[in-house]
């Protein structure tokens, strides 16, 4: 593996896209009903009354990693906007609680590492997932977050390697498969990336963003054949 240079800027959209998902699974009903709520105030951009639901599920439920995941995203997301170091730092301790009682919570290391680049500290980000990596030989999940970190600082050779070993080790993985696809798509690539996207959607047809990327990528790709076609008249 080369090793990680991070000179280059990421891209940023991206990252905001990539910290949005919430997390509902939850211990008791209560807490899941609180989160429930928290995740449709979320998406609604109303983060501060999401913020409230999520503090009332820690209450009700201190042991689920995934309140301080849904609170480490909500608190993420106001600090960000408000540019709030003090909120900054709370998500941080929030995305940490949710590792030390999930060490494996995908969302939490994808959010934990993206807020790590937003504070300037992009070396920290991938050392926080190629440790995770180190830790879990056999998971596919700490490769394909590499890879990800690496596509958005364009790094695309060191994403590509992290993708072809989360492939070999899970073959079925349609996150892997997205990932894939994005690569190619960022490189130019769209065919192939069409082609992986629907080798993602057909492992996991719960993907509606996918859907909305492959149906793009097809109008781009039906759109340029005409412009081939009449370069050659």
């Amino acid at each position: 593996m080369a090793t990680t240079t991070t000179t280059r800027k990421p891209n940023v959209a991206a990252f905001a896209i990539l910290v949005a998902t919430l997390s509902l699974s939850g211990c008791q009903m209560g807490a899941r009903n609180q989160n429930s709520r928290g995740v449709a105030m979320y998406q609604q951009g109303r983060y501060a009354e999401a913020l409230q639901y999520f503090e009332q599920a820690k209450i009700t439920d201190a042991a689920n990693p995934d309140t301080y995941y849904n609170l480490a995203s909500t608190y993420h997301k106001l600090g960000t906007a408000a540019k709030d170091p003090r909120m900054i730092d709370n998500a941080e301790r929030m995305y940490n609680t949710c590792l030390e009682m999930s060490p494996n919570h995908v969302d939490c290391y994808r959010g934990l590492s993206i807020l790590l680049v937003d504070k300037g500290q992009p070396e920290k980000g991938f050392t926080l997932l190629k440790d995770w990596a180190v830790k879990n030989p056999g998971l596919s999940e700490p490769r394909i977050e590499l890879a990800r970190l690496h596509q958005e600082f364009n790094q695309n050779k060191d994403a590509e390697q992290y993708l072809y070993e989360a492939l070999a080790m899970d073959p079925n993985n349609p996150r892997a498969w997205a990932a894939k696809g994005r690569s190619r798509e960022m490189s130019g690539d769209l065919m192939m990336a069409v082609q992986n996207y629907g080798q993602s959607l057909a492992l996991n047809a719960s993907q509606p963003e996918l859907y909305q990327r492959l149906g793009a990528l097809k109008v781009r790709l039906s759109q340029a054949a005409p412009a081939a076609g009449r370069g050659h008249e």
